[in-house]
């Protein structure tokens, strides 16, 4: 016999707990707010805090997307779909513009989000400050007095030790210029896509149990010297090997039949996406 769960897994009392922290993450932009993270049916480290906000805001109208590191069919995508769908029977997608709620590891969709959508990122390591404070204690008061010496000092290092700053992945942003904020590990290349977004970004870290949040339209800035700019990941000459685009962010294969490096989107419903407009327009010109 299968016995009836939850609508969204969780109980009532859970999912309010969820979204008052939600709620005050969003009316704090950027600071960290503490939650009791529960026990999910997936171990720690694989996106349970992203999940537990999903399920927490998820409602029968939702359409759900689920991507990592850009693709939708990875074990991890298709794992928390397959929960959230069983246990709330809401609409799954993979094109970004049909998605009410988003869920990501690693990366922003492609395509920009819009005012009525909801983007929720999963964080290993919500704390910006932990290279260079252990005491959870301390980087609180950090926080508390806006003393973010210890994050400059780190980019600082690198430039001295590489020549640029060497985040390859969660560079430091300040948000509302207030706190420092880790990004999740999306690439530098995603950062920009925060400053200003239409849609509302949630963070969540469910082995840290925090939640913190960009709300809509606000300011979110890149940690950088002035005489060592803040720059993404180029792929300047570059373009994907199936669709053709550029100025995105490519993923660098091996031809397993040449042995030549190629580029491929790292976003696979975008990358779809122009593979199916480019047909199009080859079959509309076949007809002209």
């Amino acid at each position: 016999m299968k016995a009836n769960t939850h609508f969204a897994f969780f109980d009532e009392g859970s999912k309010k707990e969820i979204r008052r922290a939600i709620i005050k993450a969003v009316a704090i932009p950027g600071y960290q707010v503490p939650f009791a993270s529960r026990e999910m049916p997936i171990a720690r480290g694989w996106g349970t805090g992203g999940l537990q906000i999903t399920l927490s805001i998820i409602g029968q109208l939702d359409v759900l997307k689920v991507i990592d590191q850009g693709a939708d069919e990875s074990v991890n995508a298709v794992s928390i779909k397959k929960l959230v769908h069983e246990t709330t029977g809401v609409e799954i997608t993979e094109k970004t513009a049909d998605a009410t709620l988003i869920q990501s590891r690693h990366r922003i969709p492609e395509v920009p989000l819009t005012n009525d959508q909801i983007l929720v990122l999963q964080v290993p390591t919500p704390e910006p400050l932990r290279p260079v404070e252990a005491k959870e204690l301390l980087t609180k008061r950090m926080h508390a007095e806006d003393d973010y010496s210890g994050a400059w000092l780190l980019l600082f290092e690198q430039i001295m030790k590489y020549g640029k700053t060497a985040t390859a992945a969660d560079h430091p942003v300040y948000v509302n210029d207030r706190y420092v904020m880790a990004p999740s590990p999306i690439p530098r290349f995603d950062n920009p896509k925060m400053h200003h977004s239409e849609a509302l970004i949630l963070l969540g870290a469910g082995r840290e149990k925090k939640i913190y949040a960009v709300p809509p339209y606000t300011n979110v800035k890149s940690l950088a010297f002035e005489d060592y700019p803040f720059a993404v990941e180029s792929f300047e000459g570059q373009q994907c090997h199936l669709c053709g685009s550029t100025h995105i962010f490519l993923d660098e294969l091996i031809d397993q039949q040449t042995g030549k490096t190629v580029y491929q989107c790292n976003d696979t419903n975008y990358c779809m996406d122009q593979l199916n407009k480019k047909e199009e327009a080859e079959v509309q010109t076949s007809y002209a």
